[in-house]
């Protein structure tokens, strides 16, 4: 598909201020950095004007930012942000058989978490009640466990999966082969 210029102005001013506020600049900032006028460079960011290739070169320089980058397509759908196994944070649940890996960002932490968990034979996370309205997700990727919510029991195997209150005593053990479990943690 080829772009025209319409499409590539129609990006442009965003692009623009993403750049600015990346770099913690005012735009009197960028005006002083670059010679345009304030008034300018909040024209072409709000869109409303086009800049010249000269200015547009000014505005670049002074964002510290890379002409051909600010006109390629978006980039935000291809990038890819990579934790390599060796680097995934991992906790080992001691004297549990219980080793849980990481895998969320660290700003999801008492949000929306995303845990891999391998139990060896007879493993078991066991854990205190949650925020109020916190729910589980379980998916069992290997083995069989058995999840406790409350007072409610129920055991899975390869293929199932369960959703229970997280705000309550809730406990996941697995069977005598041990097991691996992909758990999403969400709070209220």
């Amino acid at each position: 598909m080829t772009e025209t210029s319409d499409d590539i102005l129609s990006r442009l001013p965003a692009r623009l201020k993403e750049a600015r506020r990346a770099q913690g600049l005012s735009l009197e900032a960028v005006a002083n950095l670059s010679g345009v006028s304030r008034s300018m460079v909040s024209q072409i960011e709000r869109g409303e004007s086009s800049p010249t290739i000269a200015t547009l070169w000014n505005l670049t320089r002074a964002l510290q930012v890379d002409f051909a980058g600010l006109l390629d397509a978006p980039t935000g759908a291809d990038r890819i942000e990579v934790l390599r196994d060796v680097e995934t944070p991992v906790i080992d649940v001691r004297g549990e058989g219980c080793r849980i890996r990481i895998l969320s960002p660290p700003e999801d932490a008492g949000g929306h978490e995303v845990y891999d968990i391998r139990f060896a034979a007879n493993g078991a996370l066991r854990s205190d009640p949650h925020t109020r309205g916190a729910r589980e997700q379980l998916t069992v990727v290997e083995g069989r466990v058995e999840v406790t919510s409350g007072t409610r029991s129920e055991t899975f195997e390869t293929g199932d999966t369960a959703r229970y209150a997280a705000d309550v005593t809730h406990a996941i053990v697995a069977g005598v082969d041990g097991a691996r479990v992909f758990l999403i943690v969400k709070a209220a």
